[in-house]
């Protein structure tokens, strides 16, 4: 498992492009930028290429207005299009490999009071995601859509993994997956070991912070302990994205990398061993 600083919450007290050199002095193994659209391609290009570390993920831009994403919202096509499009040409110049495709919030009348999606959105948001998923194959990259809770996205489109995995199912295209992240499912008030075991499969990144602050991962309290371990055992071999507040300066808020690599260095053989 690898690991990569989130440049939108980590290393905010450095200028944007200073923060890739920060990750990588502090050892992280890549990084995920989500809204890197005001940055130059060509000098993040390049700043990457200095560190050695690959950007692993970013995401759509925001709606005109400042909505989380577009997928889901009707009336948005030219708009929805044109972030998908931009997107993927940054993914490209940057050498970044996923994109985090954001729904949005769809009309009241669009969802039920559990949050499902009502046959027009879902539809809608269908017919998009495989337009979308053709462009991102033709470019190289892999699409990822992801659950965010309603208290801090109220509204939002889906808000629990097993949402995410029926629109994949629906879809049946390899080059979408589930983007599972520790704090909204924890947020939500999941059993997170058990989602992460029941929708591994479809997992394509994951991301963690410590529920409920969004501060950093604290690995003395046991769930957080144990969704770690699982995600271990497991074999997960993809990218784990940090995406927290650290409160102060980000160096000062790294006491869990030693106790993760850790982690992760006992929970190696485990694996080798199932896959022998």
């Amino acid at each position: 498992m690898k690991l990569a600083a989130n440049l939108h919450h980590l290393y905010q007290e450095l200028p944007p492009l200073a923060r890739v050199e920060a990750a990588a002095h502090d050892g992280f193994d890549g990084v995920e930028w989500p809204f890197p659209h005001g940055i130059s391609p060509a000098a993040l290009a390049e700043r990457l290429h200095t560190t050695g570390l690959p950007l692993v993920l970013i995401n759509t831009p925001l709606g005109p207005r400042g909505e989380p994403g577009l997928a889901a919202v009707p009336d948005a096509e030219a708009h929805f299009r044109d972030g998908v499009e931009r997107s993927l040409d940054f993914a490209q110049r940057t050498g970044c490999t996923r994109l985090h495709l954001m729904a949005g919030c769809p009309p009241h009348e669009g969802r039920s009071m559990q949050g499902a999606l009502d046959p027009a959105t879902r539809d809608l948001l269908l017919r998009r995601l495989q337009w979308a998923v053709a462009l991102a194959r033709q470019a190289g990259v892999l699409l990822l859509l992801e659950p965010l809770n309603r208290h801090d996205v109220p509204g939002y489109a889906y808000h629990r993994p097993e949402q995410v995995v029926a629109l994949i199912e629906a879809l049946d295209a390899p080059g979408l997956r589930l983007l599972f992240d520790i704090y909204h499912a924890a947020r939500e008030g999941l059993d997170v070991p058990q989602a992460l075991q029941a929708h591994h499969a479809c997992i394509g990144h994951v991301q963690i912070a410590q529920a409920p602050g969004r501060t950093a991962p604290d690995l003395e309290r046991p769930a957080t302990l144990q969704a770690l371990q699982v995600l271990a055992d497991l074999g997960h071999e993809g990218w784990l994205g940090l995406e927290y507040h650290p409160g102060g300066p980000t160096a000062d808020s790294l006491g869990w990398r030693h106790p993760l690599r850790l982690l992760l260095q006992q929970a190696r053989p485990r694996h080798e061993e199932v896959r022998a």
